[in-house]
């Protein structure tokens, strides 16, 4: 049995799970709704405050969908009561980002142009500079799996470089940095 899949899913006061005929799950709760098709041999149970994937068989791909589902849904779960949120530091000299109308992020990064993204209406997202700091771009959703991919799409416009460190990091995200060259004597 997997070990993630096995594990019961814990819904918290406020949180409502349901599922219907067609097998797909969905998650109310005070931050939103989000729904999630789960593939039809896995079962879903809903009982006493707690969700419980079981799956028809011992396939390979069986076991696999067992515990993506359980930590999808689980997701889920954290994500319509608590929320996440993920923080970007812009590193470099003149990097800057601010928030413009209708949620379109407008990054200036070192490039001859502005580069301008739309973010989804699910993601909030803020920027801030503060004088002698490195700018930081906050994003916060119910949906994980959206957060990251617009996280992911931010960093890959300037991905941080291992000699001087600039481009866009994740706030706490250790950088391996190398030496470069060295002048002979």
């Amino acid at each position: 049995m997997s070990r993630i899949g096995k594990l019961p899913v814990t819904v918290p006061a406020g949180v409502q799970v349901k599922v219907n005929n067609e097998n797909v799950v969905t998650v109310k709760g005070p931050l939103g709704e989000l729904s999630q098709k789960v593939d039809p041999n896995i079962s879903v149970s809903i009982e006493n405050g707690t969700v419980e994937l079981k799956r028809a068989g011992d396939e390979k791909s069986q076991k696999a969908m067992h515990g993506l589902y359980r930590s999808l849904i689980n997701n889920m779960v954290v994500g319509v009561s608590k929320g996440y949120e993920v923080k970007l530091e812009l590193v470099g000299v003149g990097y800057r980002a601010e928030v413009v109308q209708n949620s379109v992020l407008d990054l200036v990064l070192g490039f001859a142009h502005h580069i301008y993204l739309q973010v989804p209406p699910e993601v909030k997202v803020e920027a801030r500079s503060d004088k002698r700091s490195n700018p930081i771009i906050t994003l916060t959703s119910n949906d994980k799996q959206l957060i990251g991919q617009i996280a992911a799409k931010i960093r890959s416009f300037r991905m941080p470089e291992p000699y001087k460190g600039k481009g866009i990091k994740f706030v706490g995200e250790v950088l391996r940095r190398k030496a470069g060259k060295t002048s002979s004597k």
